[in-house]
């Protein structure tokens, strides 16, 4: 594993990076938690995939925290407008936190996550506690989909939520409370060593959407690499930026089982695999089908 020199807390110089996509309505509370989420001087980068021609309330809302808008031309996925955002930034940044625009951080949270990789330079990627907005805690440290738990949890989650297979991928058995390593963290908030995601040349730009952040975690512990889930640290995913429509979501379905195609195919890549790959092709299709039913 190669050396990833570990700064002292105070050192650590913190970009803050997220996404939007008509996303005026819940972008102001998430820039204004970072006020009291960090003693430290936070640089913010506000990536925009649906830029508005004219009155960019975005743009405006960016701008009044002191932070960089960055619209792009065309809407190529989340990953892709994460990695412009982190080739914008100066090298002495070296530390990106990754988070959702309908995201509120509670005070102190983000100085939290500093604090516990202090020490330890195999940690690359640190992540929350997630509450949704009325407080329940959302499993966002899991262990790497494999043919076990990911299609256990897949056909079983939605009628019987606590089968055994969705609770491992979840890590259900485990107190949310526990300081613990995890397969991947979720891209809603996860702060990520930028020496070792320029290493990994960031997000897989494959993936539109969805599993780009199971990938990248999953890149990181090929590497040696930790994720680390610390619950001390705490923000709330509102969720309130989404989907309205049976069309739009079953879009949305659809993108996701893609995605966890995509990357169970990399996984298990290879001629020995391709029976595995042809099954799970044809379940992944199922499901997304009757998950996209559901929704009409």
């Amino acid at each position: 594993m190669p050396t990833t020199p570990n700064l002292p807390p105070q050192e650590a110089r913190i970009a803050v990076v997220t996404v939007s996509y008509g996303s005026g309505d819940v972008l102001d509370p998430f820039l204004q938690s970072l006020a009291e989420a960090s003693i430290r001087s936070l640089h913010v980068v506000v990536v925009d995939n649906k830029p508005e021609p004219t009155a960019n309330a975005v743009q405006l809302m960016t701008e009044s925290v002191g932070g960089v808008y960055l619209p792009l031309s065309s809407n190529l996925g989340y990953g892709h407008a994460i990695n412009e955002a982190v080739r914008s930034l100066r090298p002495e940044f070296n530390w990106i936190l990754v988070s959702n625009p309908d995201v509120t951080v509670e005070p102190g949270a983000i100085d939290t996550l500093i604090d516990s990789v202090a020490g330890d330079p195999r940690i690359a990627a640190i992540g929350p506690l997630i509450l949704s907005s009325n407080r329940e805690v959302y499993p966002s440290a899991r262990t790497i989909p494999s043919l076990r738990s990911g299609v256990g949890h897949a056909i079983f989650a939605n009628f019987w939520p606590k089968n055994p297979w969705t609770r491992n991928y979840r890590k259900e058995t485990e107190s949310e409370l526990i300081l613990r390593d995890a397969g991947w963290l979720s891209g809603a908030f996860v702060m990520i060593r930028r020496s070792v995601f320029d290493q990994l040349n960031g997000f897989d730009e494959s993936y539109f959407m969805y599993f780009e952040d199971v990938d990248l975690g999953y890149r990181i512990g090929q590497l040696g690499y930790r994720n680390v889930y610390e619950p001390s640290a705490v923000v709330v995913h509102t969720g309130a930026h989404s989907t309205s429509t049976s069309d739009e979501s079953a879009r949305m379905i659809r993108a996701h089982h893609d995605s966890a195609q995509k990357f169970l195919f990399k996984k298990y890549s290879g001629p020995l695999m391709l029976p595995v790959r042809l099954i799970l092709a044809a379940g992944l299709g199922l499901r997304s089908r009757i998950e996209a039913r559901r929704t009409r």
